[in-house]
Protein backbone atom coordinates (compact mmCIF):
# COMPACT_ATOMS: atom_id res chain seq x y z
CA UNK A 1 0.00 0.00 0.00
CA UNK A 2 2.84 2.41 0.92
CA UNK A 3 4.46 1.75 -2.45
CA UNK A 4 1.17 2.52 -4.20
CA UNK A 5 0.84 5.79 -2.25
CA UNK A 6 4.43 6.80 -3.11
CA UNK A 7 3.97 5.93 -6.79
CA UNK A 8 0.60 7.73 -6.88
CA UNK A 9 2.12 10.79 -5.19
CA UNK A 10 4.91 10.95 -7.79
CA UNK A 11 2.40 10.48 -10.62
CA UNK A 12 0.26 13.23 -9.05
CA UNK A 13 3.23 15.60 -8.92
CA UNK A 14 4.13 14.76 -12.53
CA UNK A 15 0.51 15.27 -13.63
CA UNK A 16 0.31 18.57 -11.73
CA UNK A 17 3.54 19.70 -13.42
CA UNK A 18 2.28 18.63 -16.87
CA UNK A 19 -1.11 20.31 -16.41
CA UNK A 20 0.43 23.28 -14.62
CA UNK A 21 2.53 24.02 -17.71
CA UNK A 22 -0.80 24.66 -19.45
CA UNK A 23 -2.73 26.39 -16.67
CA UNK A 24 0.03 28.75 -15.47
CA UNK A 25 0.83 30.46 -18.80
CA UNK A 26 -2.83 30.48 -19.89
CA UNK A 27 -3.95 32.12 -16.62
CA UNK A 28 -1.11 34.65 -16.78
CA UNK A 29 -1.57 35.51 -20.49
CA UNK A 30 -5.37 35.84 -20.27
CA UNK A 31 -5.02 37.91 -17.09
CA UNK A 32 -2.64 40.33 -18.85
CA UNK A 33 -4.65 40.41 -22.09
CA UNK A 34 -7.57 41.84 -20.15
CA UNK A 35 -5.61 45.11 -19.88
CA UNK A 36 -4.93 45.31 -23.65
CA UNK A 37 -7.26 46.16 -26.56
CA UNK A 38 -6.97 42.58 -27.94
CA UNK A 39 -9.32 40.73 -25.58
CA UNK A 40 -12.07 43.40 -25.51
CA UNK A 41 -12.04 43.37 -29.35
CA UNK A 42 -12.43 39.56 -29.54
CA UNK A 43 -15.12 39.65 -26.85
CA UNK A 44 -17.14 42.31 -28.72
CA UNK A 45 -17.16 40.09 -31.84
CA UNK A 46 -18.41 36.99 -30.00
CA UNK A 47 -20.78 38.61 -27.46
CA UNK A 48 -23.96 38.29 -29.63
CA UNK A 49 -23.45 34.49 -29.89
CA UNK A 50 -22.69 34.17 -26.18
CA UNK A 51 -25.82 36.13 -25.27
CA UNK A 52 -28.01 33.44 -26.89
CA UNK A 53 -26.86 30.94 -24.26
CA UNK A 54 -26.91 33.39 -21.36
CA UNK A 55 -23.21 34.22 -21.26
CA UNK A 56 -21.21 37.43 -21.52
CA UNK A 57 -18.59 37.80 -24.27
CA UNK A 58 -15.81 37.03 -21.77
CA UNK A 59 -17.10 33.46 -21.52
CA UNK A 60 -15.85 32.76 -25.05
CA UNK A 61 -12.27 32.69 -23.73
CA UNK A 62 -12.55 29.65 -21.38
CA UNK A 63 -14.87 27.86 -23.83
CA UNK A 64 -12.40 28.18 -26.73
CA UNK A 65 -9.34 27.33 -24.58
CA UNK A 66 -11.13 24.40 -22.91
CA UNK A 67 -12.15 22.93 -26.26
CA UNK A 68 -8.80 23.38 -27.97
CA UNK A 69 -6.63 22.48 -24.95
CA UNK A 70 -8.33 20.93 -21.91
CA UNK A 71 -10.51 21.58 -18.86
CA UNK A 72 -7.56 22.95 -16.92
CA UNK A 73 -6.87 25.61 -19.56
CA UNK A 74 -10.56 26.56 -19.49
CA UNK A 75 -10.53 26.77 -15.69
CA UNK A 76 -7.31 28.80 -15.83
CA UNK A 77 -9.13 31.33 -18.00
CA UNK A 78 -12.24 31.37 -15.75
CA UNK A 79 -10.04 32.26 -12.75
CA UNK A 80 -9.14 35.56 -14.43
CA UNK A 81 -12.71 36.64 -15.26
CA UNK A 82 -15.52 38.30 -13.29
CA UNK A 83 -18.50 36.02 -13.98
CA UNK A 84 -21.78 35.21 -12.20
CA UNK A 85 -22.39 31.80 -10.59
CA UNK A 86 -24.88 31.00 -13.37
CA UNK A 87 -22.33 31.85 -16.07
CA UNK A 88 -19.61 29.73 -14.43
CA UNK A 89 -22.07 26.83 -14.08
CA UNK A 90 -23.11 27.05 -17.75
CA UNK A 91 -19.44 27.15 -18.83
CA UNK A 92 -18.66 24.20 -16.53
CA UNK A 93 -21.50 22.12 -18.01
CA UNK A 94 -20.48 23.05 -21.58
CA UNK A 95 -16.83 22.19 -20.94
CA UNK A 96 -17.71 18.94 -19.16
CA UNK A 97 -19.39 17.81 -22.41
CA UNK A 98 -16.97 19.41 -24.86
CA UNK A 99 -13.27 19.80 -23.98
CA UNK A 100 -9.84 18.66 -25.14
CA UNK A 101 -11.36 17.96 -28.56
CA UNK A 102 -8.02 17.52 -30.35
CA UNK A 103 -6.62 14.78 -28.09
CA UNK A 104 -9.86 13.03 -27.11
CA UNK A 105 -11.15 12.91 -30.70
CA UNK A 106 -7.83 11.29 -31.62
CA UNK A 107 -8.49 8.61 -28.98
CA UNK A 108 -11.93 8.00 -30.48
CA UNK A 109 -10.42 7.52 -33.94
CA UNK A 110 -7.85 5.04 -32.58
CA UNK A 111 -10.61 2.97 -31.00
CA UNK A 112 -12.58 3.01 -34.27
CA UNK A 113 -15.30 5.63 -33.67
CA UNK A 114 -16.11 8.06 -36.49
CA UNK A 115 -14.87 11.61 -35.91
CA UNK A 116 -18.10 13.34 -37.00
CA UNK A 117 -20.12 11.30 -34.45
CA UNK A 118 -17.93 12.39 -31.52
CA UNK A 119 -17.76 16.07 -32.58
CA UNK A 120 -21.50 16.29 -33.29
CA UNK A 121 -22.41 14.71 -29.94
CA UNK A 122 -19.96 16.72 -27.84
CA UNK A 123 -20.46 20.18 -29.38
CA UNK A 124 -24.21 19.59 -29.74
CA UNK A 125 -24.58 18.60 -26.07
CA UNK A 126 -22.53 21.61 -24.94
CA UNK A 127 -24.71 24.19 -26.71
CA UNK A 128 -28.04 22.42 -26.10
CA UNK A 129 -27.33 22.08 -22.35
CA UNK A 130 -26.32 25.77 -22.16
CA UNK A 131 -29.59 26.82 -23.84
CA UNK A 132 -31.70 24.68 -21.49
CA UNK A 133 -29.91 25.86 -18.30
CA UNK A 134 -30.20 29.48 -19.39
CA UNK A 135 -33.95 29.10 -19.98
CA UNK A 136 -34.74 27.01 -16.88
CA UNK A 137 -32.48 28.48 -14.16
CA UNK A 138 -33.50 31.96 -13.06
CA UNK A 139 -31.03 32.28 -10.16
CA UNK A 140 -27.23 32.42 -9.91
CA UNK A 141 -26.93 36.16 -10.56
CA UNK A 142 -24.41 36.72 -7.72
CA UNK A 143 -20.74 37.02 -8.63
CA UNK A 144 -18.75 33.77 -8.45
CA UNK A 145 -15.91 33.52 -5.92
CA UNK A 146 -13.06 31.20 -6.88
CA UNK A 147 -11.81 29.38 -3.78
CA UNK A 148 -8.43 30.88 -2.79
CA UNK A 149 -8.41 33.32 -5.71
CA UNK A 150 -8.85 36.86 -4.35
CA UNK A 151 -11.32 39.21 -5.99
CA UNK A 152 -9.91 42.49 -7.27
CA UNK A 153 -11.64 45.20 -5.26
CA UNK A 154 -9.51 48.05 -6.68
CA UNK A 155 -8.46 49.07 -10.17
CA UNK A 156 -4.92 47.93 -10.94
CA UNK A 157 -2.55 50.53 -12.37
CA UNK A 158 0.87 49.88 -13.90
CA UNK A 159 2.19 46.77 -15.64
CA UNK A 160 4.06 45.70 -12.49
CA UNK A 161 0.84 45.43 -10.46
CA UNK A 162 -0.96 43.71 -13.35
CA UNK A 163 1.87 41.18 -13.77
CA UNK A 164 1.96 40.48 -10.03
CA UNK A 165 -1.82 39.97 -9.98
CA UNK A 166 -1.60 37.53 -12.93
CA UNK A 167 1.26 35.59 -11.32
CA UNK A 168 -0.67 35.34 -8.05
CA UNK A 169 -3.80 34.02 -9.78
CA UNK A 170 -1.75 31.52 -11.82
CA UNK A 171 0.19 30.26 -8.77
CA UNK A 172 -2.94 29.85 -6.64
CA UNK A 173 -4.66 28.06 -9.53
CA UNK A 174 -1.78 25.50 -9.64
CA UNK A 175 -1.87 25.10 -5.85
CA UNK A 176 -5.58 24.26 -5.90
CA UNK A 177 -5.02 21.89 -8.82
CA UNK A 178 -2.33 20.02 -6.83
CA UNK A 179 -4.67 19.68 -3.83
CA UNK A 180 -7.13 17.80 -6.06
CA UNK A 181 -4.90 15.97 -8.56
CA UNK A 182 -2.31 14.44 -6.16
CA UNK A 183 -4.85 12.66 -3.85
CA UNK A 184 -6.78 11.58 -6.95
CA UNK A 185 -3.69 10.01 -8.57
CA UNK A 186 -2.85 8.21 -5.31
CA UNK A 187 -6.39 6.75 -5.24
CA UNK A 188 -6.18 5.71 -8.90
CA UNK A 189 -2.77 4.06 -8.35
CA UNK A 190 -4.18 2.06 -5.41
CA UNK A 191 -7.14 0.99 -7.60
CA UNK A 192 -4.73 -0.16 -10.31
CA UNK A 193 -2.40 -2.05 -7.96
CA UNK A 194 -5.25 -3.82 -6.16
CA UNK A 195 -6.74 -4.85 -9.54
CA UNK A 196 -10.00 -3.15 -8.60
CA UNK A 197 -10.52 -1.91 -12.15
CA UNK A 198 -11.32 -5.51 -13.15
CA UNK A 199 -13.79 -5.74 -10.24
CA UNK A 200 -15.37 -2.42 -11.22
CA UNK A 201 -15.69 -3.76 -14.79
CA UNK A 202 -17.73 -6.71 -13.47
CA UNK A 203 -19.96 -4.32 -11.55
CA UNK A 204 -20.43 -2.35 -14.77
CA UNK A 205 -21.64 -5.42 -16.74
CA UNK A 206 -25.38 -5.03 -15.86
CA UNK A 207 -25.20 -1.30 -16.65
CA UNK A 208 -23.49 -2.09 -19.95
CA UNK A 209 -26.29 -4.51 -20.89
CA UNK A 210 -28.96 -1.98 -19.89
CA UNK A 211 -27.36 0.60 -22.20
CA UNK A 212 -27.62 -1.81 -25.16
CA UNK A 213 -24.02 -3.06 -25.22
CA UNK A 214 -22.49 -6.50 -24.73
CA UNK A 215 -20.73 -7.31 -21.43
CA UNK A 216 -17.28 -7.26 -23.07
CA UNK A 217 -17.65 -3.46 -23.37
CA UNK A 218 -17.63 -3.03 -19.57
CA UNK A 219 -13.83 -2.60 -19.24
CA UNK A 220 -13.85 0.18 -21.86
CA UNK A 221 -16.76 1.85 -20.07
CA UNK A 222 -15.11 1.46 -16.64
CA UNK A 223 -11.76 2.89 -17.83
CA UNK A 224 -13.43 5.92 -19.39
CA UNK A 225 -15.66 6.57 -16.38
CA UNK A 226 -12.77 6.38 -13.90
CA UNK A 227 -9.83 7.83 -15.84
CA UNK A 228 -11.39 9.84 -18.68
CA UNK A 229 -10.92 9.60 -22.43
CA UNK A 230 -7.35 10.93 -22.47
CA UNK A 231 -5.99 9.40 -19.21
CA UNK A 232 -7.81 6.10 -19.80
CA UNK A 233 -6.94 5.91 -23.50
CA UNK A 234 -4.36 3.14 -23.10
CA UNK A 235 -6.70 0.96 -21.05
CA UNK A 236 -9.58 1.56 -23.46
CA UNK A 237 -7.61 0.83 -26.64
CA UNK A 238 -6.21 -2.36 -25.08
CA UNK A 239 -9.67 -3.42 -23.89
CA UNK A 240 -11.12 -3.01 -27.38
CA UNK A 241 -8.30 -5.15 -28.83
CA UNK A 242 -8.35 -7.89 -26.17
CA UNK A 243 -12.10 -8.11 -25.52
CA UNK A 244 -13.17 -8.02 -29.18
CA UNK A 245 -15.66 -5.19 -28.71
CA UNK A 246 -17.83 -4.60 -31.81
CA UNK A 247 -17.85 -1.28 -33.68
CA UNK A 248 -21.47 -0.72 -32.62
CA UNK A 249 -20.70 -1.30 -28.93
CA UNK A 250 -17.56 0.84 -28.89
CA UNK A 251 -19.50 3.66 -30.60
CA UNK A 252 -22.27 3.43 -27.99
CA UNK A 253 -19.65 3.33 -25.21
CA UNK A 254 -17.99 6.47 -26.56
CA UNK A 255 -21.32 8.27 -26.94
CA UNK A 256 -21.93 7.55 -23.25
CA UNK A 257 -18.38 8.52 -22.26
CA UNK A 258 -18.19 11.81 -24.18
CA UNK A 259 -21.14 12.94 -22.07
CA UNK A 260 -19.90 11.41 -18.82
CA UNK A 261 -16.24 10.44 -18.32
CA UNK A 262 -13.64 10.88 -15.56
CA UNK A 263 -16.57 11.36 -13.19
CA UNK A 264 -14.40 11.87 -10.11
CA UNK A 265 -11.72 14.16 -11.53
CA UNK A 266 -13.90 16.20 -13.91
CA UNK A 267 -16.34 16.89 -11.06
CA UNK A 268 -13.79 17.68 -8.33
CA UNK A 269 -11.74 20.13 -10.41
CA UNK A 270 -14.76 22.47 -10.63
CA UNK A 271 -15.05 22.78 -6.82
CA UNK A 272 -12.62 25.76 -6.60
CA UNK A 273 -14.92 27.68 -8.98
CA UNK A 274 -17.59 27.85 -6.26
CA UNK A 275 -20.39 26.18 -8.26
CA UNK A 276 -22.71 23.31 -7.19
CA UNK A 277 -20.90 20.20 -8.49
CA UNK A 278 -23.57 17.58 -7.66
CA UNK A 279 -26.05 19.00 -10.22
CA UNK A 280 -23.15 19.10 -12.70
CA UNK A 281 -22.50 15.37 -12.16
CA UNK A 282 -26.20 14.46 -12.30
CA UNK A 283 -26.71 16.42 -15.55
CA UNK A 284 -23.76 14.61 -17.17
CA UNK A 285 -24.89 11.17 -15.96
CA UNK A 286 -28.53 11.72 -16.89
CA UNK A 287 -27.73 13.01 -20.37
CA UNK A 288 -25.26 10.14 -20.97
CA UNK A 289 -27.84 7.47 -20.04
CA UNK A 290 -30.74 9.00 -22.02
CA UNK A 291 -28.61 9.70 -25.12
CA UNK A 292 -27.03 6.22 -25.17
CA UNK A 293 -30.39 4.47 -24.68
CA UNK A 294 -31.91 6.55 -27.50
CA UNK A 295 -29.06 5.83 -29.93
CA UNK A 296 -29.08 2.10 -29.01
CA UNK A 297 -32.85 1.97 -29.57
CA UNK A 298 -32.71 3.58 -33.03
CA UNK A 299 -29.66 1.48 -33.95
CA UNK A 300 -31.62 -1.71 -33.09
CA UNK A 301 -34.59 -0.48 -35.14
CA UNK A 302 -32.31 0.18 -38.11
CA UNK A 303 -30.70 -3.29 -37.79
CA UNK A 304 -34.12 -4.97 -37.61
CA UNK A 305 -35.25 -3.04 -40.67
CA UNK A 306 -32.15 -4.12 -42.61
CA UNK A 307 -32.66 -7.77 -41.60
CA UNK A 308 -36.30 -7.67 -42.70
CA UNK A 309 -35.33 -6.19 -46.07
CA UNK A 310 -32.67 -8.89 -46.51
CA UNK A 311 -35.28 -11.60 -45.67
CA UNK A 312 -37.78 -10.23 -48.21
CA UNK A 313 -35.08 -10.09 -50.90
CA UNK A 314 -34.24 -13.79 -50.34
Amino acid sequence: MLQSVQKGFLVGLKTTWTLGKVIFPVTLIVSLLQYTPVLPWVISLITPLMNIIGLSGDAAIPIVLGNLLNLYAGIGAILTLDLTVKEVFIIAVMLSFSHNLLIESGVALKVGVKLWVILAVRIGLAFFSALIINLVWKGGSEMARYGFIPQNETELTGWGAMLLDGLQKAALGIFQLALIVIPLMIAIQILKDLKWLAVFSKWMAPVTRMLGMKENTSTTLAAGLLFGLAFGAGVMIQAVKEDGVSKKDVTLAFIFLVACHAVVEDTLIFIPLGIPVLPLLLIRLGVAIVLTLAVAYFWRRADLSKRKEATYEH
